[in-house]
C-alpha cells in the first residue's frame, strides 16, 4: 500500500515534470535513447526503483501522503510513459504540462536536488550506462524552470 502510493506521488511529480520536456530523439538511423537505454522493461525498471526511493527520502516523501493505491499505480504508468515518449520510445505522454502539474506545490530547491539525485541512483541501481543515464536525467533538467523551484 505505501509503495504504491510512493509511486503515486513519484508519478504525480514526474508528470508534472515531464509534459514540456524536449521533443523526443529522432536522429535519422541512429538508435535512440530510448533503444539505448534498453526500451519500455529498462524504463519501467528505472520508474519503480524511483518509486522506491522517493517513499523513504525526507524531501520527497511528503508529495506521496494521501495518495490512494490506485492513484499511485496510475502515476507510475504515467511516469513511465512521458520518460519513454520523451526518450523517442512508442509511448504518449497523456498528463498534464508541468506548470499545471506543479501549480501551488512549492517546491524547493533541496527537494529539486533530491528528486534529481534519487532519479540518478534509479539509474545507477537499474546499470543504466554513464551516457544513457546523463540524457536521460536532462530531459527532467530542462523542466527545472517550468515547474517554479522556490
Amino acid at each position: 500500500m505505501m509503495r504504491a502510493r510512493m509511486l503515486a506521488s513519484t508519478l504525480a511529480v514526474t508528470v508534472a515534470f515531464g509534459s514540456m520536456a524536449a521533443a523526443p530523439q529522432k536522429d535519422g538511423g541512429k538508435p535512440s535513447l530510448y533503444q539505448r537505454l534498453g526500451s519500455y522493461d529498462v524504463i519501467a525498471a528505472v520508474v519503480n526503483e524511483f518509486g522506491r526511493r522517493w517513499e523513504i527520502d525526507p524531501q520527497l516523501k511528503p508529495f506521496i501522503v494521501g495518495f490512494s493505491a490506485d492513484s499511485g499505480k496510475r502515476q507510475t504508468q504515467t511516469f513511465i510513459e512521458f520518460l519513454c515518449e520523451q526518450s523517442g520510445g512508442p509511448c504518449a505522454y497523456t498528463g498534464r504540462d508541468m506548470k499545471t502539474a506543479h501549480a501551488g506545490m512549492t517546491i524547493t530547491e533541496p527537494q529539486w536536488k533530491a528528486f534529481m539525485e534519487q532519479l540518478a541512483a534509479s539509474f545507477d541501481a537499474i546499470k543504466v550506462q554513464p551516457r544513457e543515464k546523463a540524457e536521460a536525467l536532462e530531459i527532467f533538467t530542462k523542466l527545472k524552470p517550468q515547474i517554479g523551484i522556490q
